[in-house]
């Protein structure tokens, strides 16, 4: 199984997440994203003709979005990632799924503009990246009524994997993740998983200092 990869890319680090957490084994085909734009040479634009990366390939087949991807290695080797151990459960996972596409335009837009100098209006980027983050922290504290610690299950899900590096790595396009206790929370529960892998930017768990309660009002 191979996947074409660009280290600093956040949606490349999920699939490599994913199958670190489920035990594939990945081929790592790295591509000259920048500044080479290699993914827009004729090689990778004959696999993807919408010329982005990840692209996964397995034999025949080839896919060229990040969240099909998360399915497919969750389905082969470990489907309890997929959730839907009732429809409710499964519902929340495809929900989340097409969520994090919003965090991947808006979050990971301001992060190329900040990082890449890519093209953009970073004001309205940081904007909507506020309103997503915004959202997820809703979504995390309901689940934690629910005794959740995750977004769709008691244990982790590929929607979890989905939305996780952009969220993660916030800070780079210039948006806090500080007034997001939950999100926090959420991160390092996510960080502290067995088999977790790095990416530049995203550590594993090691900070000594909890993070607060939900609700404490401690700082």
């Amino acid at each position: 199984m191979k996947l074409y990869d660009y280290i600093l890319s956040p949606s490349c680090y999920k699939v490599r997440l994913m199958a670190a957490l489920t035990g594939v084994k990945l081929d790592l085909r790295p591509v000259d994203f920048h500044p080479g734009a290699e993914h827009r040479g004729l090689e990778l634009m004959a696999l993807n003709p919408a010329g982005s990366i990840p692209i996964l390939e397995d034999g025949e087949l080839i896919l060229t979005e990040s969240s099909s991807m998360l399915v497919y290695l969750a389905a082969k080797s470990a489907p309890e990632w997929l959730g839907g151990g009732t429809a409710e459960e499964a519902a929340r996972v495809q929900q989340w799924l097409s969520f994090s596409h919003r965090l991947t335009a808006s979050l990971g837009g301001a992060r190329l503009h900040e990082m890449l100098l890519r093209p953009g209006d970073i004001a309205v980027l940081q904007a909507q990246g506020v309103a997503a983050l915004r959202e997820l922290e809703t979504g995390l504290v309901e689940q934690k009524l629910r005794g959740m610690p995750f977004l769709a299950s008691h244990h982790p899900t590929v929607a979890d994997i989905a939305c996780f590096p952009y969220v993660a790595l916030a800070p780079d396009g210039g948006v806090s993740l500080d007034p997001y206790p939950a999100i926090r929370l959420w991160s390092r529960a996510i960080r502290a998983l067995d088999a977790f892998i790095e990416m530049p930017g995203i550590h594993r768990l090691h900070e000594l200092k909890p993070e607060p309660q939900i609700g404490s009002g401690e700082e």
